[in-house]
């Protein structure tokens, strides 16, 4: 928050990260992290090496007497199974975590271009009294403006997704 004693008024900043992190549960952060890590290169070596280890213990390359999951690795099988699993619903509650943080930053910063909005338009309204009180015409600079504004929402005209059609 920063404050304009000035002036009388205290503008209000909102941080949108720290907004965000309030929102997160326990169950939150352990998707987001056993996502980050399923998604690391370290995991992937770590899984190679585990499935190899585990095949070779298992074609008798140490000895006979190690074996205990016989080709073609039914237990192997089961156990990549439940790993995938497992892994894929971390993912997914992941992503939409991903997607509700998205949402709520597009809240955010809706209501972050509400208050720069009333804020330009005060300061707008200051600068035409001001101008007024000046006799300074500045009616050509909000034409502009207008004009400017025009030009912008043609510009970038807001579409539907096919979805929502």
């Amino acid at each position: 928050m920063t404050d304009n004693k000035k002036f009388g008024f205290s503008l209000i900043a909102i941080n949108k990260n720290e907004y965000v992190k309030k929102l997160q549960t326990y169950g939150d952060r352990l998707a987001d992290t056993v996502t980050r890590v399923a998604g690391s290169t370290a995991f992937l070596v770590l899984n190679v090496i585990w499935f190899t280890t585990w095949i070779l213990i298992n074609t008798g390359t140490f000895g006979e007497n190690l074996i205990f999951d016989e080709y073609p690795f039914g237990f192997l099988t089961m156990v990549v199974s439940l790993e995938a699993i497992i892994l894929a619903v971390f993912v997914l509650i992941s992503q939409n975590r991903q997607s509700e943080r998205s949402e709520a930053r597009s809240e955010l910063d809706y209501i972050i271009d509400l208050q720069a909005d009333a804020e330009v338009s005060t300061i707008i309204t200051i600068l035409e009294r001001l101008a007024e009180k000046q006799n300074i015409v500045i009616d050509d600079l909000l034409d502009d403006l207008s004009v400017t504004q025009k030009k912008i929402l043609k510009e970038h005209k807001i579409t539907r997704s096919d979805e929502d059609k």
